[in-house]
């Protein structure tokens, strides 16, 4: 992609609405077409009448309707950096580490250290890398996050009305999310359910901590003991019920089996312990997601652990 020089204003563009921007705001469709412009510019055409719909003047809220043809006057756009371009290696890696699509949705099963999108240093993650994978997709976008160390089940949109039916879902806790986690020590078959409230702190550095606080809020999590390493590690099941940042990763800290890899909230001794038996990353892998499709009936998409992980269990299993 050439960079845009930002002296040099854009042309009248004159756009046909499909079914992919079927119900977005005028403003946040725009905020997305016109990468650069300022947002202070967006709603000044906006409030002047420059933007018009259908040849009417609108309203940011304004909700767009297939076939509305929008007009959008010229626009100076700030230079961009070429964006960073992904690798053979992983656009192949990623191939692979889809496990179902259809017209509405993909789920992919996210390796460790790959973050899900771009920012804060991050040039390719996982929706950037996926957008180059689908150049001819209008829309393609995140259903909910995970952590960039955490791995497994993620799910996409390619429409915008398979977002907002899978954002309703996850309101309406219709879509259940399965993790499974290799924590430290040997967990309770009495601890079935944490409910801890919990609140974000931001550390001088800047760092964004979760701590379980009176103050904070609700917060629940379900565990099943799913095998048992003797007293040195457990493999749990977790169902979190809520989808507090963190939660499930702080839940387990409070519970006193910080997960295995954990360096936010795990001890550096222990992380130790266990990177000499094979685990060098966190022990958090989204398993399992259960979700209503667009298209009717509900999908079962399960993410296997990779093969080394799998490997370094067996050996732990052994030696246990």
């Amino acid at each position: 992609m050439t960079q845009q020089n930002s002296s040099a204003p854009t042309k009248v563009q004159f756009l046909e609405i499909s079914d992919g921007n079927e119900g977005q705001r005028i403003d946040n469709f725009l905020l997305a077409k016109l990468k650069g412009v300022p947002k202070t510019l967006i709603y000044k055409i906006l409030r002047k009448g420059e933007v018009r719909v259908n040849k009417k003047r609108i309203k940011p809220e304004y909700k767009l309707q297939i076939g509305d043809l929008v007009r959008v006057p010229p626009v100076r756009v700030a230079e961009r950096k070429t964006p960073a371009r992904i690798s053979e290696k992983l656009l192949e890696e990623l191939e692979a580490a889809i496990l179902y699509e259809d017209d509405d949705l993909i789920v992919v099963n996210k390796p460790s250290g790959i973050a899900v999108h771009g920012g804060s240093g991050i040039s390719l993650g996982l929706i950037e890398c996926f957008r180059q994978m689908r150049p001819r997709s209008n829309f393609l976008e995140l259903v909910h996050r995970l952590d960039r160390d955490t791995s497994g089940c993620i799910l996409l949109a390619k429409k915008r009305s398979a977002l907002k039916l899978m954002h309703e879902s996850l309101q309406k806790s219709t879509i259940t999310k399965i993790y499974h986690a290799l924590v430290v020590g040997s967990w309770s078959e009495r601890t079935k359910r944490v409910d801890a409230p919990l609140r974000k702190n931001e550390l001088k550095s800047g760092e964004r901590v979760v701590k379980v606080a009176a103050d904070g809020k609700k917060s629940l999590t379900e565990y099943k003991v799913l095998e048992r390493y003797g007293r040195e590690a457990t493999f749990v099941e977790a169902r979190p019920i809520t989808g507090r940042t963190h939660q499930i990763r702080v839940h387990c800290q409070f519970s006193g089996h910080s997960i295995v890899g954990d360096q936010k909230y795990g001890t550096d001794q222990d992380n130790a312990a266990m990177k000499s038996k094979g685990f060098n990353r966190l022990m958090l892998h989204a398993a399992e997601l259960r979700f209503p499709l667009p298209s009717g009936g509900r999908k079962v998409v399960v993410a296997p652990l990779d093969l080394s992980l799998q490997k370094s269990l067996q050996q732990l299993k052994r030696k246990s």
